[in-house]
This record gives structure tokens, C-alpha cells and sequence, in this order.
């Protein structure tokens, strides 16, 4: 009973829940499960949304992806299993456009990627937050692992309970307007919870396995997507050392990324120091085609520019104190951000030297104060080597 008072009260809906439509965001895994679950016996008129995201160029029925066509056919069930409503939503072309594109573009560029994030951006806090206001929902509730709290009328994300499945890095550029309609009921459950809660409500997805790979690149040979989508768009090239000695060729700058150490096909260098030997991809460079190697203390950056920025705080400062996430599945490291709002841009100085940092990740920053803040974020856009 505490649980389903404390999400009540997380709602934030008000005292009466059969007053309210809520949507909830089924992406036919345990978590979105739950949620619906959760606010089916909270007492909220409880509909499920269902997101069909890919044309016949891809077709993906993977067990360690989400919204493919088996997670589709899970979420009518469960929704069969709670008597509530089940809406499957057609958004393959949207996808195509504003994420899939977007994806290989980025690849294309010599960058990486994290379509996660421009689903959420785009597709799903768009598209399907507009289709469950039109169906009169008061809010659409997801089952991401973060908290949802207001400050001074304002809502604010903070990091999940469970630090090992907090989303927060994925979340940084949902909007505060966004925000003022999103619920995340989740945020203060531990994963094992959540399952637990999915076998006491007797769904049969309570086992199913977490998504763990790129929806839409199930086995994670993202090069082999891009080179179905855009055939004629990669080249092949030079590896070149930064010393500028040509060590080799490659069949496209997309089958590499800043960091990578495995995979380049070209061995180590013979009759240098061991610190010289050991080779990671150190640049890719779109306008030369060119893949830049080194050894590792080349990658060692202390100032990165990031671009369209996105603040969930109330923020005029021009300089701020933060920790600041480079990668999902780095550690926050302390750094000074200088924000230029005009531009809507940031640039980051690291209290400390960071290795692997790529163009097209995202920079997402937390309040020093207190770490489990999210102050937002942006996305990388260059990289100053030491």
C-alpha cells in the first residue's frame, strides 16, 4: 500500500485517479509493464500506446530489443491481462526520418551516435506525447528508471533509485515542457522490485530479458545497417598514424569510433615502447577519409564543445560547477561548463583529463551539490586533445 500511495503522490494528479486518463508509454518489456500495472490499480483510467517503428527495409524480432513486432504482440497481452486499452501507434516513417537517418548520417560523419536519445527527443516525447493529450490523457507515464519532482512549480529529473538502470543520461534533452506532462513511476524501485511486482500481477513478461542492443540493430553491427541504408555513401581509405606514416587501408570510416582499440586489422608497431605499441582509433576525419591512430595518451582531452544544449533547471548562469557524463557508461567527472545561451551552446573544461571522448555522444551535466540533479545537456561537437 505504501508503494501505491507514493505513486500517487509522485503523479501529482490530484487526490481523485479515476478522474484521470493516464497513457502509458508499452514498449512490451517488464518496465513499461509494471508502470501500466502500477496505475491500473492506483485507480487511473489506464491506456496503452505502442510504438511500430520500422519499415520492411529492417526487420527485427530480437529478444534483447523494444518495439519490434514480438514486443508489440507482448504489450496487447498485458494489456489484454489488465482490461485496459491498447493503441499500437505507426510511426515507421517518423523513425525512419528523425532517428534512423539521423543514426547513420551521424556514422557517416565519423561520429557516434545515441539513437535513444533522439527517439526519446523526437518520435516518442513528440509524437506520441501529442497522440495521448488528443486521446485526453492527463499525462503519458513511461517506465524509464528516473525521478520526476517539482521544485518551485517547475519539474525537475533527478537519477533512479537503482543507479545501475538510471536513464537519466538518455533523458537530458526532454524539455521542461515535455516534462510538465511525463510521469516516470519507477524512479524510486529497485529492478528486481519491478519483476517482482510483474509476477504478483501475473504477467508474462515478469522473465523477459532487458532491451540491451540499438533497437533497430539488434546484434550491434551498426556499420552493416549503414552500409544497407547508404551503400554509396561509405569509401574506402587510409589508417594513418598521427605521426602521419600510413599504416593501412579501411573498407569505411564507419566501422570505427574515437576509442576503439579492437578491430583495426593492423597490429601493433614492432621496435617501439610498449606505451607506443598498443593502437586506438584517435580521429576519423570525414573530410580526408582518413582513419587517425595512436597511442592511447592521444586521446586525452580536456575541453569539448557541445551544441544544442538543453537546460531542465531555470539557468542564466554563465558559468556553472558540474559533474559532467560523457558516455552512459562513464562516471560523472567534476568540470567548469561556460554556456553561451544565445547560441545555445556550452563549452566544457575538465577538472581532468578524459580519454575516447567522440563527437555525437551526449555531455549531460548533474548538480555538484547534489549528484543525482540533472542540470541537462547537450549534444558533443569537438574535442580539444591535450
Amino acid at each position: 500500500m505504501n508503494l501505491i500511495k507514493n505513486i500517487l503522490k509522485g503523479m501529482d494528479l490530484g487526490d481523485d485517479p479515476e478522474k484521470h486518463t493516464v497513457a502509458v508509454a508499452m514498449s512490451g518489456g517488464v518496465d513499461s509493464s509494471v508502470t501500466a500495472a502500477l496505475l491500473n490499480e492506483c485507480g487511473y483510467k489506464v491506456i496503452g500506446l505502442s510504438m511500430h517503428l520500422y519499415e520492411h527495409r529492417v526487420e527485427i524480432n530480437n529478444k534483447k530489443t523494444c518495439c519490434a513486432g514480438v514486443d508489440i504482440s507482448d504489450a496487447r497481452s498485458v494489456c489484454d491481462k489488465l482490461k485496459i486499452p491498447h493503441y499500437k501507434l505507426n510511426y515507421s516513417s517518423k523513425f525512419n526520418d528523425k532517428v534512423m537517418s539521423d543514426f547513420t548520417d551521424a556514422y557517416i560523419r565519423g561520429e557516434t551516435p545515441v539513437p535513444c536519445i533522439r527517439c526519446n527527443q523526437t518520435v516518442k516525447f513528440v509524437d506520441m506525447l501529442n497522440y495521448a493529450k488528443k486521446l485526453g490523457a492527463s499525462a503519458l507515464a513511461t517506465g524509464h528508471y528516473i525521478k520526476r519532482k517539482m521544485i518551485k512549480g517547475v519539474p525537475n529529473l533527478y537519477k533512479a533509485v537503482d543507479s545501475k538502470k538510471d536513464q537519466s543520461y538518455f533523458l537530458f534533452a526532454t524539455t521542461i515542457d515535455q516534462l510538465e506532462y511525463l510521469r516516470f513511476p519507477l524512479g524510486d524501485l529497485e529492478k528486481n522490485e519491478t519483476r517482482d511486482l510483474a509476477k504478483q500481477y501475473g504477467l508474462k513478461v515478469a522473465d523477459k530479458p532487458d532491451s540491451q542492443d540499438i533497437c533497430f540493430v539488434p546484434e550491434g553491427r551498426y556499420s552493416d545497417l549503414v552500409r544497407k541504408l547508404k551503400p554509396h555513401a561509405i569509401d574506402p581509405g587510409a589508417i594513418v598514424h598521427v605521426d602521419g606514416t600510413v599504416l593501412g587501408k579501411h573498407k569505411g570510416i564507419i566501422d570505427f569510433t574515437v576509442g576503439q582499440r579492437k578491430g583495426l586489422e593492423i597490429g601493433g608497431r614492432k621496435g617501439v615502447p610498449d606505451e607506443e605499441s598498443v593502437l586506438y582509433v584517435i580521429k576519423i576525419n570525414e573530410e580526408t577519409n582518413e582513419v587517425v591512430v595512436g597511442p592511447k595518451k592521444y586521446l586525452a582531452c580536456d575541453e569539448i564543445e557541445v551544441k544544442d544544449c538543453n537546460w531542465l533547471t531555470n539557468n542564466e548562469e554563465k558559468t556553472l560547477d558540474v559533474l559532467v557524463k560523457l558516455r552512459n557508461t562513464f562516471n560523472p567527472v567534476p568540470a567548469k561548463v561556460e554556456i553561451d545561451h544565445k547560441k545555445n551552446t556550452s563549452k566544457i573544461f575538465l577538472d581532468s583529463p578524459q580519454y575516447g571522448i567522440s563527437p555525437g555522444q551526449a555531455a549531460v551535466f548533474y548538480s555538484k551539490k547534489d549528484n543525482a540533479h540533472v542540470y541537462g545537456g547537450g549534444w558533443i561537437d569537438k574535442t580539444q586533445s591535450i
